[in-house]
Parts: C-alpha cells; sequence; structure tokens
C-alpha cells in the first residue's frame, strides 16, 4: 500500500491566509460577543443553538476553505450576532414575539406519574425518559416532582427525597402543570 503524501500536504502554500484568517474571525467572534453579549452562544432558545452553529459553520468555512472569503464571512457572522440580538430584543419586549418565535417547555412527569400523552406529543420515548432519570440519579418515581422537556431540547429532572414541593415560579412557562 502505498500513501499519497500529496493528500496531507495539497495547498500548504496557503497556510499562511488560514493561519491570519483564522485570527481575525477569532478576534472578531471575540468582539461580537462582548458587543451583542455572551447570551449569544447560549442555549436558551432555538435560535440561541441555531446561531452558535451558524457562527461555527462559517467560521470553519471561512478560515479553511476562504469560501466565503474572510470579508463575508467576518460580514456573515456580524450579522448573524444582529439578529439573534435582534430576535431576542424582539422576544424580551413583545410577548406576541415571544409567543411566535419560542417554544414553550413542556411537562414529561409530574409527581411520579409518566404523562403518556405529553410523552407522545413530544416524541420522546420511554427508554429516553428512563435514560434521563437514571442520568439524575432518580432511584424511586414517587421521589420524582417534575420531569420537563426544556425549549433547548434539554430534559430537567427534579426529584426530591423528602416531601418538598416546588415552589409556583419554578412550574409557570410549563405546559401542562
Amino acid at each position: 500500500m502505498e500513501i499519497d503524501w500529496k493528500h496531507f500536504t495539497d495547498k500548504i502554500e496557503i497556510m499562511p491566509e488560514v493561519i491570519v484568517g483564522t485570527i481575525i474571525l477569532y478576534v472578531l467572534i471575540i468582539i461580537y460577543t462582548r458587543i451583542f453579549g455572551l447570551k449569544s452562544f447560549s442555549k436558551m432558545t432555538g435560535f440561541d443553538f441555531l446561531n452558535t452553529l451558524a457562527i461555527g459553520n462559517l467560521l470553519a468555512m471561512s478560515a479553511a476553505t476562504s469560501s466565503p472569503s474572510l470579508f463575508v464571512g467576518a460580514l456573515l457572522i456580524g450579522l448573524l450576532y444582529l439578529l439573534n440580538y435582534l430576535v431576542t430584543l424582539a422576544t424580551f419586549k413583545s410577548k406576541t414575539a415571544r409567543e411566535i418565535m419560542d417554544n414553550s417547555p413542556i411537562l414529561l412527569m409530574r409527581d411520579g406519574k409518566v404523562l403518556q400523552e405529553n410523552l407522545d406529543k413530544t416524541k420522546v420515548t420511554a427508554d429516553e425518559l428512563r435514560g434521563k432519570l437514571r442520568e439524575a440519579n432518580v432511584i424511586r418515581l414517587h421521589e420524582v416532582r417534575a420531569v420537563v422537556l426544556e425549549t433547548t431540547g434539554d430534559i430537567s429532572v427534579l426529584h426530591t427525597s423528602g416531601d418538598e414541593q416546588m415552589e409556583d415560579f419554578i412550574m409557570k412557562d410549563v405546559q401542562g402543570y
């Protein structure tokens, strides 16, 4: 078997541009994050998560392939930050915008009882639910106060070994509570 060394050295002549481009984009992302805030990289909403994925993809494509070019990549990344900021601002200031753009968390279990209708609606399987319960160190279902499918797709398990009741504030926005 013969190794094709060209595969490893092809386009090595553009390495200086790749290094400089990566540094420039990295610094720009730091600047954009300082301007628009750390929430730009959060997973609090689907829009935040989409923004993070798109920025990472553009960073990699612009730095490694020059397509889009460094300038266009920097501009597109800045535009994504701005759009995410505007969506965040709209949802913060307008209940209507919040209802249109944000999903609501949904209850999957309450007081130790599995809510099969909500599992079906969210396409979460019983196996996935059991896995999340094990991750949360639940050993008895009656200890589970609530299991919530969050807007990010994460599953939160709220449990206790005592008889403590949850405060309404924690579950205020959860469908089915």
